[in-house]
């Protein structure tokens, strides 16, 4: 068992190796398949672990396997090791993870056919898949710190991965840039729990968490700036902006970022530290606030946007959103299988927004779709089994876990739940809308556009196949009460024993539960129908940003935000940089480094004079010398 732990985020950093260094001399089936199968033999380890946790594993008794790799370092009592811990909620993010990541390094094999940089692009997803592994694995938050960087830096080889366009090398920046404002937060919330727990390993600090108090202000500034933290990574307010403009990187990237991965990174860092969170209940509010805020807004940019990937983007932050507004109702496990479900419909929806941009011949803006639909059947009926789970129609897998995050607000709060509600059936429609622009109606674009248009591989459609299943599937590793307690709650079940001090929330009653339902199924229905009418029946069309007004235009404009962040951060700093250089730099630093050189080469200039050749001169100076010396000794005997 300790060798398989070892082999899972290793079999992806040797891919990582080999691919990179031997890749360029390789076939791209070789490239691909190398990198492909590694991650695919890290999913069946992770198979064969989960298997082993749920033979071994106790519901009464958290007994996680931990295997400690070398001690890193001692500082007096405060010690460091390089280890993993296997648990619960590890080996569902390790199975998602590698799982998801295997079935898009497969699509990538298809999608990126022909690219130059095809052999780089594999070597940097394996590094990417290793970096979260390393991320959910570590059995501390130093380890999770260095995969958190890893994801980092791997999402900006990949956002800018082709750089020659200059719009998607500033797409990388931002995203470097935003996230590292993040990670301060997350790094500096490390270091207040390693202050005052005296340890950063997870069962450390479970075990004196008991020291603290609720709502301690040790735990409300750790668990805020760890938050903070989740904010870059997982994009909400005000850190948010990064993730839309990810889009500039290839579809398989996107795809690997938005669903599974990165993204979901900041949600299991806080479920991970639920025991220090579930104490520190004003975060908790806090962190509810900022998802529903970030789930209304993106959700409302999303509704005028004419980019597929763009609207497909902003889905990922109003879910992540979400999914954070149900750990701040105290749902960590509802939180979690929103997190499940959605890797499955978003990874979805991603790649077949790949397969049609493919059929489309690079094209992107929904305003020139239109009747793929008998096109390319098979990502017809993939998507919309994605567009229909991620709005939450039974029986698909987001139908259970958005219905769950509903029924939780609803005994939390009124208020929250409506919004959440709101916020849910915005989402229906730019996802109708998104699929009745591009799949229905007549044909909007040029006419080579039209003749290219095909299905795409067998590559790129099997896993696009398995992922319509899994999201056909997925609700049932969670399903709800009403469906019978023999059947029900099983993720709720397999997680329970990690939860520290989480006060159980109250289960609504059957009609509750059933009015609740009703209530979400009528609204789907309703904007089903309207988009409907308005997409397909009446022949509505996108319109150019231009030409909107009020709140279409507001929402085209993605609410002006990246204007506002230009006018009061980013333009202020790139003034002060050019002040700096131009002013600062060119007339005080360059004028001190210049004058001491001329200050020097004067004193040279007058010492030179002194060497004159006159031998006179140098019998006088010398006569000089020695009498001031004659002088000095005799003062310094007195």
């Amino acid at each position: 068992m300790e060798n398989i732990i070892y082999l899972i985020p290793a079999l992806p950093l040797i891919g990582f190796i080999i691919c990179g260094i031997f890749g360029k001399k390789m076939s791209e089936k070789m490239v691909g398949g190398i990198a492909t199968l590694m991650v695919f033999i890290s999913f069946l380890l992770s198979i064969i672990i989960f298997g082993n946790l749920c033979i071994s594993s106790s519901l009464d008794n958290y007994d996680p396997i931990k295997q400690n790799l070398f001690n890193w370092f001692t500082i007096g009592e405060f010690k460091v090791n390089f280890a993993f811990q296997i648990d619960q909620l590890s080996i569902i993010m390790m199975m998602i993870v590698t799982g998801v990541g295997f079935l898009i390094h497969l699509y990538s094999i298809g999608y990126m056919h022909g690219d130059k940089g095809f052999y780089k692009f594999f070597s940097y997803l394996n590094l990417f898949i290793f970096s979260m592994l390393l991320l959910v694995m570590g059995s501390n938050f130093l380890i999770l710190f260095i995969g958190w960087e890893g994801v980092g830096f791997c999402s900006y080889l990949l956002i800018g991965f082709w750089f020659k366009n200059k719009e998607y090398g500033y797409a990388a920046r931002k995203a470097f840039v935003m996230n590292r404002i993040g990670d301060l937060g997350l790094l500096i919330g490390i270091f207040i729990i390693a202050y005052y727990f005296g340890s950063i390993e997870y069962t450390d600090i479970v075990g004196k968490i008991n020291n603290f108090s609720i709502n301690d202000p040790i735990l409300i500034s750790a668990t805020i700036f760890l938050f903070i933290g989740a904010m870059g990574k997982s994009a909400q307010i005000p850190l948010y902006t990064w993730l839309p403009d990810a889009m500039a990187g290839p579809t398989p990237v996107s795809a690997l970022i938005h669903a599974a991965t990165m993204v979901t990174a900041g949600i299991y860092m806080v479920i991970r530290s639920n025991a220090i969170y579930s104490l520190s209940p004003f975060t908790l509010d806090f962190i509810m606030y900022v998802g529903l805020a970030t789930s209304l807004l993106a959700a409302f940019i999303g509704l005028r946007q004419n980019d597929i990937k763009k609207v497909l983007a902003y889905s990922t932050v109003s879910q992540l959103g979400l999914m954070f507004i149900a750990i701040g109702a105290g749902a960590y496990t509802t939180a979690l299988f929103h997190v499940t479900t959605h890797a499955f419909f978003k990874a979805l929806l991603f790649l077949g927004a790949g397969s049609v941009i493919h059929a489309m011949s690079g094209e992107q803006d929904m305003r020139y779709m239109g009747g793929l639909k008998k096109k390319i059947p098979l990502t017809y009926g993939t998507f919309l089994i994605g567009t229909l789970a991620i709005c939450g129609v039974p029986p698909l897998a987001g139908m259970f876990s958005k219905d769950e995050i509903l029924t939780v607000l609803w005994g939390k709060n009124k208020i929250v739940w409506f919004l959440t509600l709101f916020s849910a059936a915005l989402t229906c429609i730019y996802m109708f809308r998104l699929l009745f622009l591009t799949f229905f109606g007549d044909f909007k674009g040029t006419k080579e556009q039209k003749e290219h248009i095909h299905e795409s591989p067998a590559v790129m459609t099997i896993p696009l196949i398995i992922l319509a299943i899994l999201t056909t599937i997925g609700g049932a590793i969670n399903l709800p009460h009403y469906l019978g307690e023999s059947i029900s709650q099983k993720m709720a079940n397999w997680l329970s024993v990690i939860y520290i001090g989480l006060h159980p929330i109250p289960e609504p009653s059957f009609m509750t539960e059933m009015i609740l339902l009703i209530i979400t199924l009528t609204i789907i229905a309703i904007v089903a129908g309207f988009s409907y009418h308005k997409y397909v029946k009446l022949k509505t069309t996108a319109q150019i940003t231009e030409n909107l007004i009020g709140w279409q235009k507001v929402s085209a404009k993605a609410a002006y935000v990246n204007e506002l962040y230009n006018e009061i951060i980013v333009n202020p700093i790139l003034n002060l940089g050019r002040f700096l250089k131009n002013i600062v730099d060119k007339y005080f630093i360059n004028g001190i480094v210049e004058g001491v050189g001329k200050l020097i080469q004067g004193c040279g200039n007058i010492l030179r004079l002194v060497q004159n050749g006159n031998v006179e001169f140098y019998v006088f100076a010398m006569s000089v010398g020695i009498f001031i010396l004659l002088l000095v000794a005799k003062f310094l005997t007195h």
